[in-house]
């Protein structure tokens, strides 16, 4: 039996050697018709265009269709590459300087660090939400801003230990169930990084524009590059950059100290063909009312810190002008 099997495979193989090939070299291509090389050719691209608009228009059944919010006509995320470069007190006092300079204007606070929501302390909020009529969540309100944080549905100290749906699902409702009311804009402090969160809102709701903060340290300006361009790859405007903590002066003697460098964020802004937004100081009074939940730009609204934060707000808005006309 064996001997029969291998004396049939033996068959078989001299068979495939002797028969002749149904496929063709490239010097008996060379022989070809000339029409029958350009047909060829055309097949080819034709079938190259074909697969990669299946592979575009499956990719598009893949991501979220994006949805406005109800009531609210522009966001503005304001993002960092990472923590501890201010993000958080840059997002407040950007959120009250919009309604500073243009009182007629309403604008709303959306605290999407789920993981260490910071806006209850610095608007000096607590309580949970109450609920409309229709099961939307009511923002809490100070200074005129309405709110809306993870920290007003947790306890203070409770932490917060949830996997990526977990986290998904309550930027879902932070986005989807809360009723805003009418708002010219919503300022939006995301997370630091470029993970789930900044992928979920960025796909899920149109975002009018991106605001990077950065302090003008080297490592710092790593992160808030690629933040900048995780943005720009996700077809989000970049309106700049805001370099945060730009110098220090001293209270007793009026020395200015670039403490964490000089001129970083204006640089990086220039490589990265984007605008640079303005520079606000490290200064004692920002750091003391936001400990204090009372934002510098309504504590100290006459001051030149408050002055820094109001000017950043202009220019945010003249870059939205600029975008979406």
């Amino acid at each position: 039996m064996a001997q029969s099997t291998y004396s049939r495979l033996s068959h078989f193989l001299r068979l495939s050697v002797n028969k002749p090939s149904v496929l063709r070299t490239g010097t008996e291509m060379g022989h070809a018709p000339a029409c029958c090389l350009q047909f060829t050719r055309c097949q080819r691209s034709v079938d190259s265009k074909a697969l990669q608009e299946r592979q575009k228009q499956q990719m598009a059944r893949g991501l979220p269709k994006q949805k406005p919010i109800t009531g609210v006509k522009q966001v503005i995320v304001v993002a960092s590459g990472k923590g501890g470069v201010g993000k958080s007190t840059t997002a407040v006092n950007l959120a009250l300087g919009l309604m500073a300079n243009n009182p007629s204007k309403s604008v709303g606070l959306l605290d999407a660090d789920v993981y260490g929501p910071s806006i209850p302390k610095l608007m000096n909020l607590k309580g949970n939400p109450e609920l409309s009529d229709n099961n939307l969540m009511i923002p809490l309100t100070n200074y005129g801003i309405p709110c809306m944080s993870m920290g007003f549905l947790v306890e203070d100290v409770a932490p917060i230990v949830w996997r990526g749906l977990m986290v998904m699902s309550a930027i879902e409702k932070l986005l989807r169930q809360v009723d805003w009311g009418s708002l010219d804009y919503l300022v939006v402090d995301m997370p630091p990084g470029t993970g789930d969160v900044q992928l979920s809102i960025t796909q899920n709701i149109p975002v009018a524009g991106a605001v990077i903060v950065s302090t003008p340290q080297d490592i710092a300006l790593l992160d808030a590059r690629r933040g900048a361009e995780m943005f720009k790859k996700v077809h989000v405007p970049v309106l700049g950059l805001v370099q945060n903590m730009s110098v220090f002066q001293c209270p007793n003697c009026q020395h200015q100290t670039h403490i964490f460098g000089s001129d970083g964020a204006r640089q990086l802004a220039d490589t990265l063909g984007v605008n640079f937004l303005g520079d606000v100081p490290l200064h004692l009074n920002i750091r003391e009312m936001s400990d204090r939940g009372r934002p510098v730009v309504v504590s100290s609204p006459d001051s030149p810190e408050a002055e820094a934060y109001r000017k950043l707000a202009s220019a945010v808005v003249e870059r939205l002008h600029e975008v979406h006309t």
